[in-house]
């Protein structure tokens, strides 16, 4: 009973949640025009032109518009029809493509198709002739809706405390302000809603952004008061309702913050509900016309030599593998696989060579030209693109990258960090190129104490601290170091130091919010990491040698080796786009934030940009163990 009434009190709460924003992101496609996007949104041409001036004169491919929500809107949505008055013939010119057309014409391709019914099954040749409609375009008289004005930012403010000044989120805020810094500085112009009041920030109260999926009774486990307290703080909630990325006004003895710790693991094979066989393609650089396979020799000394080969055939042992575990679970999967020859030539005669429409999924190219031509070219039929273990140049809406921003990495061990309880100290030392990073830590700690690099006579980085640099910074207890360097003799310098102070009343672990090649040099002691009990976050674990799971036993068992990190990488993304791909309608719907699922060595939860694909959100945080060991951390 008691479970029962716990499900209608989520229930009840969820359906109080509001989804709707009051503006939103639209990347301009070939073929649109001003007219189709405001029919699409139901929004009118005048609202477009109100908060995008520049359309007015060029509507480039690819541009950013910001489009008002229909339910915020100040007039009557415009309605724009078209009426087919006639043909007018076109014989086609050599060169010319459906998009040249359609500029020339003013129509749209969906049109032009749609009246040659021909060219949907067959590419448009020199000397077709076709039909062009003309339509009348019957539009209504509107009054424009809200515009925007420019808001000049003020000292201590960011990105919430402008958003709730104006009543919008800050996805919201980021929207109407493409390529807005991700730190605003006083003195930026910046865009606001026009018709918006300035809310007063009172210092006397906290203030707290919502989180995807949190409803009323989220927030009062979370934060500790009711809906009719929030309501009364907050009065714009009983008109527009909770939504994502909103900002709250919430009493200062309210403690405030992001939720600490991961999300409850999603075990997939235990939901799987669409078993239709799932079409996979890979595309992989291989370089195969390169390997003469009359040559063993030849053949094994090129693997040996070339990394994307060899990333490639270790990647793709995992693939099988996972087509294999899938197998058991009932999925059927029917995969090609592509050698891209790591050239953009061949991915395009790839993609005219094959239709790729109906697929499932396409898991590839490694590299982020290749794979954004790919992108582009199936993002009209809605295909997932999946980037393995690169960061794509682009993240089209088809995009999803598995590979976790430097951001999520640096947020990952601040909060590991403010989740120790037993946390009493902080102490910050970079060089002067992580002045940045350094300064966000100390806004994130700001009790920490920070320490930069010693310079030399000429005022440039020497790479050294002195000991008097850190006296009286550590305390009895726990005192947690970060590290912020990408050079080795500044990383030797610090942990050798750090190794000497530390004891048994005063323990002194070191972090860092990216790792890199200065904290594995040769003149760096693994033993004073480890002894430093080194933490960092990581896209990926490692598995104990002792522990293997039964991937790794299987792997060394039909290939007589253990898998390396490429073919773990291959094993799980593959395994995870199989299971996702089984237990919704598709990788899109499968993809919420609410769902993280875990593998061998790596794991994913993935969210979406206002105006562009999914990005993996899940990291590990690990450290150096005393038998020089890498592992999961966990306090």
């Amino acid at each position: 009973m008691k479970k029962l009434i716990l499900i209608c009190i989520i229930t009840l709460s969820c359906s109080l949640f509001v989804h709707a924003q009051k503006f939103k992101a639209h990347t301009v496609q070939a073929g649109d025009t001003v007219e189709s996007i405001a029919k699409k949104y139901k929004v009118s041409v005048s609202d477009i032109y109100a908060l995008n001036p520049d359309a007015k004169r060029k509507l480039s491919p690819n541009a950013v518009l910001i489009i008002p929500n229909d339910s915020g809107l100040s007039s009557v949505a415009q309605e724009v029809t078209k009426e087919l008055i006639g043909y007018k013939d076109h014989k086609v010119k050599r060169k010319e493509t459906l998009y040249s057309i359609s500029k020339e014409y003013n129509v749209e391709i969906e049109d032009i198709k749609k009246h040659n019914k021909s060219l949907y099954s067959e590419n448009l040749r020199k000397g077709d002739d076709i039909r062009i409609p003309r339509y009348k375009t019957i539009v209504s008289k509107v009054t424009p809706g809200a515009s925007l004005k420019k808001y000049t930012v003020q000292p201590k403010e960011g990105k919430w405390r402008v958003a709730y000044k104006f009543g919008i989120t800050v996805d919201e805020l980021e929207t109407l302000n493409p390529g807005m810094n991700a730190v605003l500085q006083p003195g930026d112009i910046i865009n606001v809603p026009g018709s918006s009041d300035e809310k007063v920030i009172d210092d006397n109260y906290n203030y707290y952004t919502v989180q995807k999926s949190e409803g009323y009774y989220r927030l009062k486990v979370k934060l500790g008061l009711t809906q009719e307290q929030l309501e009364k703080l907050n009065p714009e909630l009983k008109i527009d309702g909770l939504k994502e990325g909103m900002v709250l006004k919430v009493p200062q003895s309210t403690s405030v913050g992001e939720v600490v710790g991961s999300v409850e693991k999603t075990n997939l094979s235990r939901s799987l509900k669409n078993l239709k066989t799932k079409k996979i393609a890979v595309m992989l650089p291989f370089r195969l016309n390169r390997v003469d396979t009359d040559s063993v020799q030849e053949a094994k000394a090129l693997m040996r030599n070339d990394r994307r080969l060899s990333v490639s055939l270790d990647f793709h042992s995992g693939v099988l593998m996972a087509v294999d575990s899938a197998k058991q679970l009932g999925i059927s999967t029917k995969l090609k696989v592509f050698d891209t020859q790591d050239q953009l030539s061949e991915v395009s005669k790839i993609l005219n060579s094959n239709d790729l429409s109906s697929y499932d999924a396409i898991i590839g190219p490694l590299m982020p030209n290749n794979l954004d031509r790919v992108a582009r070219a199936v993002q009209k039929d809605g295909v997932p693109v999946i980037s393995p273990i690169t960061k794509p140049d682009q993240l089209f809406e088809n995009v999803f990258q598995t590979v976790a921003d430097t951001d999520v990495l640096e947020r990952a061990i601040i909060n590991f960090i403010k989740s120790d309880s037993l946390n009493q100290n902080v102490i910050i030392i970079a060089d002067n190129a992580n002045t940045a990073v350094s300064n966000r830590l100390k806004s994130e700690f700001r009790n920490a104490r920070q320490v930069f690099s010693r310079k030399n006579k000429n005022g440039n980085d020497a790479y050294y601290i002195m000991a008097s640099d850190l006296s009286g910074a550590f305390t009895s207890g726990k005192n947690y170091v970060f590290l912020e360097t990408a050079n080795e003799a500044l990383v030797s310098t610090v942990t050798s130091m750090l190794n000497g102070m530390s004891n048994r009343n005063q323990e002194i672990i070191i972090v860092t919010t990216k790792i890199n090649d200065a904290f594995e040099g040769p003149n760096v002691s693994n033993f004073h990491l480890a002894n430093l009990k080194f933490h960092y976050p990581s896209i990926n674990r490692s598995i104990h040698p002792d522990q293997p799971d039964s991937f790794v036993r299987a792997y060394k068992q039909k290939y007589g080796i253990e898998p390396n990190k490429f073919a773990v990488r291959g094993f799980d993304l593959t395994l995870d786009v199989l299971l996702r791909l089984a237990s919704d309608d598709n990788l899109y719907k499968a993809s919420s934030n609410g769902v993280e699922t875990q593998y061998t060595e790596n794991k994913f939860r993935y969210s979406k940009k206002i105006s562009g694909g999914y990005y993996n959100e899940a990291v590990y945080v690990v450290k150096y163990t005393s038998d020089l060991s890498i592992q999961e951390a966990k306090l």
